[in-house]
């Protein structure tokens, strides 16, 4: 069973568009927004059950160029 997540994204002064489209074309997320407030995309994702939680966000999304911190929310039992 995978591992759902939320990771709340704050991306560079103008790289918000291209952020997300760079995550578009990774094909990782399951759906991905545009937010008011502190953090600019809000991204609701499915972590492989085999997968570290943390290296894989690391692997696949944090090294997408513009993104300046990320917040992510872990999922425990769905209602």
């Amino acid at each position: 069973m995978s591992t759902c997540v939320f990771i709340q994204i704050r991306c560079k002064p103008g790289t918000t568009y291209k952020v997300a489209e760079d995550i578009a074309l990774r094909e990782i997320h399951s759906e991905l927004y545009s937010t008011s407030g502190e953090y600019d995309l809000l991204m609701k994702l499915y972590i492989p059950a085999d997968a570290d939680v943390g290296k894989y966000i690391n692997d696949h999304l944090l090294d997408i160029p513009g993104i300046e911190r990320s917040l992510t929310t872990m999922t425990f039992k769905v209602f």
